[in-house]
């Protein structure tokens, strides 16, 4: 049965300064599809995804060792969801786990093997989207851009990104790109969420003011941590303590007293969201904070049960109810904003 997608009630967003618009919450692979999550819970997350509106799907080479976009490109097939209204992003960097010194990298070689083999994985002729999944420094700069170019001139991708890569990095390959009369990257995904702020709002503000650059931010939720999961311990089915080798330092600070002290202030982060009709607990708040802020085009979501994520797009009722005194509030309460914030408002 072909699936019908209709926005509902979804917004959307241009990426950056392009003319692609997708949905300001989105749906990713990480640590959950094709490792965590497999067969039809991976159809229900998508569909209950589908259903609220996401059309932007975001998945990489690394996740789950390519496991990942094989499970996400079976459910787009057995969906039979309609190519046209998908973006579809993955991230070429990290390989799938071999040992090949050819088959990681970005090198020219990899860029275009690696996002063919991803094509493979994800029965797809192209993606939206492909992103850097971290800098190169062991590859020329020049290279690195053309072969992204490579992808674009031959239909296997629309636009290009990067992941966790410096400003200044950024700054080198858009004015390369720029030099040899190519195209440049045009988003990055990093990480950003009420906890992580300063590289986004201090670092990166000036790819935002001069170049207009997008964003496809990851950890929302700071690992579930702004959920409030963890407001009376780790529990057995949490992130942490299925991925604890990943989060093994955040583990440490959630047990210290620092960490104790800060879950003080997700309890009234929670508060503020149901004065605001977010329902209980602050995940929608959180969500919607990081939506609302400037220069997010898109929130990636990683929930592991259809639950969570109709608990997270609870969001979508708050978001024009993030007032700049709304914003206030917040920064008061978690004495974490950076000295040089940029105005607020929508990107």
């Amino acid at each position: 049965m072909v699936y019908k997608y209709e926005p509902k009630d979804m917004q959307f967003k241009h990426l950056g300064r392009t003319g692609l618009k997708v949905s300001v919450f989105s749906y990713g692979g990480w640590l959950t599809v094709g490792g965590t999550v497999k067969g039809d819970p991976v159809k229900d997350l998508i569909k209950t995804a589908l259903d609220h509106g996401v059309n932007f799907f975001d998945n990489a080479e690394i996740y789950a060792n390519g496991q990942s976009e094989i499970e996400m490109g079976r459910v787009f097939k057995e969906l039979e969801v309609d190519r046209d209204q998908l973006v579809v992003s993955t991230k070429v960097f990290f390989g799938t786990g071999k040992t090949d010194p050819n088959q990681k990298g970005l090198s020219r070689k990899h860029i275009i093997e690696g996002v063919r083999a991803s094509l493979k994985r994800l029965q797809l002729d192209y993606v939206d989207i492909v992103f850097a999944h971290r800098p190169d420094v062991a590859t020329p700069m020049e290279e690195i851009v053309r072969g992204f170019n490579f992808l674009l001139d031959h239909g296997l991708t629309y636009y290009w990104g990067t992941s966790e890569w410096t400003a200044q990095q950024i700054q080198e390959a858009i004015g390369i790109a720029d030099r040899l009369g190519l195209v440049g990257p045009v988003v990055e995904q990093p990480q950003y969420s009420i906890f992580h702020r300063e590289k986004f709002e201090v670092e990166y503000k000036p790819l935002w003011d001069h170049y207009g650059y997008g964003s496809t931010i990851w950890s929302p939720l700071a690992g579930g941590e702004l959920s409030g999961k963890y407001l009376n311990g780790i529990p057995e089915n949490s992130r942490y303590k299925t991925n604890p080798d990943f989060y093994q330092d955040k583990i440490k600070e959630l047990e210290s007293p620092e960490g104790k002290k800060r879950q003080d202030r997700i309890r009234k982060l929670g508060d503020i969201s149901k004065r605001l009709g977010g329902g209980d607990g602050p995940a929608a708040l959180a969500l919607a904070w990081a939506a609302t802020s400037p220069h997010v085009s898109s929130v990636i979501l990683g929930a592991t049960k259809p639950e969570q994520l109709e608990e997270n797009f609870q969001a979508l009722k708050l978001l024009d109810k993030i007032t700049p005194e709304i914003r206030k509030e917040i920064d008061e309460l978690f004495e974490n904003a950076p000295q040089q914030l940029p105005t607020y408002g929508r990107a």
